[in-house]
């Protein structure tokens, strides 16, 4: 009597362990399922229904300009406008206050605009590939930023304000024309953040 116990309580357990598996299993599932529908390529798409939308990836689809219908995403987290022909950005850009992370390599920005200080969120810029000379200030004005990459652009110098991006971790700088004295006065102002001028790390 005592054994049919242990092995009724030992049929308990296994039964617990798999329905237990079974609700994470479905979790899972559901929550890629969730992922999946906030996550958009299709501009058109996402506009249907702008509040749901969190990554918006628009990459490649040779935009030369930002439609002003992206204030409407609200809630988005990740934007991805890597290589298109963009010469510049609209104002409406400020309103995703939401933002965390912005992709805007491979294009032809000469210069960001105004409200791109706006973006207090936003922890990752990545402007490779465009046609910068200057860091603007706007820029200098985004507190959380961790991660910012401004290689291969046509930058010389960095203002000393960048020394106010207390969050900054990482800021590559390769592929510019920046000179060797230049480049230890910049290491002076970012003393604590990983600082890569050549490549691959410096």
């Amino acid at each position: 009597m005592l054994m049919n116990s242990k092995d009724s309580v030992a049929n308990v357990q296994k039964i617990v362990v798999i329905f237990s598996f079974f609700v994470c299993f479905l979790f899972e599932i559901q929550s890629e399922e969730i992922a999946k529908q906030k996550h958009y390529k299709n501009l058109t798409k996402a506009l249907q229904n702008p509040l749901n939308v969190h990554v918006l990836d628009l990459s490649f689809q040779k935009l030369a300009t930002v439609p002003k219908t992206i204030e409407r995403f609200k809630n988005l987290q990740r934007l991805n406008l890597d290589g298109n022909d963009l010469t510049e950005l609209p104002k409406e850009i400020g309103q995703l206050r939401n933002l965390q992370e912005l992709n805007l390599n491979n294009n032809k920005l000469i210069s960001l605009p105004k409200e791109i200080e706006q973006l207090q969120n936003l922890q990752k810029l990545e402007l490779i590939g465009n046609q910068l000379t200057a860091l603007t200030t706007e820029v200098l004005q985004l507190r959380n930023l961790q991660i910012l990459n401004l290689s291969v652009n046509r930058l010389t110098t960095i203002p000393r304000e960048i020394a106010e991006l207390i969050s900054l971790q990482r800021l590559e700088l390769d592929s510019n024309s920046i000179s060797p004295k230049e480049k230890e006065r910049i290491r002076k102002l970012l003393s604590n953040c990983e600082i890569d001028f050549e490549g691959g790390g410096d």
